[in-house]
């Protein structure tokens, strides 16, 4: 019986991303589009989440700064998570501002937003947005649950990877893998094409 479940745990994953590469592929597309705009301008990509969405967030920003699959150099990249001190700070003021302040006080017109929400719904998530608005940012949301709260704030330049399911645990298992499309299409534009060993 629990080994029934977890194959269909499995199952599911490979549904989900299998019916979501032609809805998403799209966006990511134009997701890696603005990161390339980004970094060949000197700007940097700063990166938000929660709970799970956090860990996804300083995934992305290491694989960024560090490399995904290839040598190239570094690329400029924050999860806006990290620093305890800032974060224990600013949670006593209002966490609904944590990641607000730090897209104000480090953005700048020209840097990238990527912000996850699983269900769109994160009150921090959406200040941050509000934020990088405010610094004439771009904003690349990753979402699932229909977009939630996020979509409606977002712009025609903005970039919205909403993956097309209720479930958080399968939104977050392909929020993963759109992180993964994203550094794997930003090394194909600067490095050129390479196949990449499976």
């Amino acid at each position: 019986m629990l080994e029934q479940r977890i194959q269909q745990h499995f199952i599911d994953s490979a549904d989900l991303k299998y019916q979501s590469a032609q809805i998403l592929s799209k966006p990511i597309a134009a997701a890696v589009q603005a990161v390339m705009a980004c970094v060949t301008s000197g700007c940097k990509v700063l990166v938000c989440g929660n709970g799970a969405s956090n860990a996804l967030a300083q995934h992305f920003a290491a694989g960024f700064v560090g490399q995904f699959e290839r040598e190239r150099p570094e690329l400029a990249a924050l999860a806006l998570s990290t620093d305890a001190a800032a974060l224990s700070f600013l949670a006593e003021s209002d966490y609904r501002q944590l990641f607000a302040r730090q897209v104000r006080a480090l953005g700048l017109a020209g840097d990238v937003l990527l912000a996850l929400s699983a269900d769109g719904q994160s009150p921090s998530v959406l200040a941050a947005i509000e934020a990088a608005h405010e610094r004439d940012m771009t904003v690349l949301a990753l979402t699932g649950r229909g977009g939630g709260l996020v979509g409606p704030l977002l712009r025609e330049t903005d970039v919205h990877i909403c993956v097309p399911h209720e479930r958080v645990a399968r939104v977050q298992e392909v929020h993963l893998l759109a992180l993964h499309c994203i550094c794997d299409g930003v090394d194909a534009q600067l490095l050129g094409e390479q196949e990449v060993l499976t």
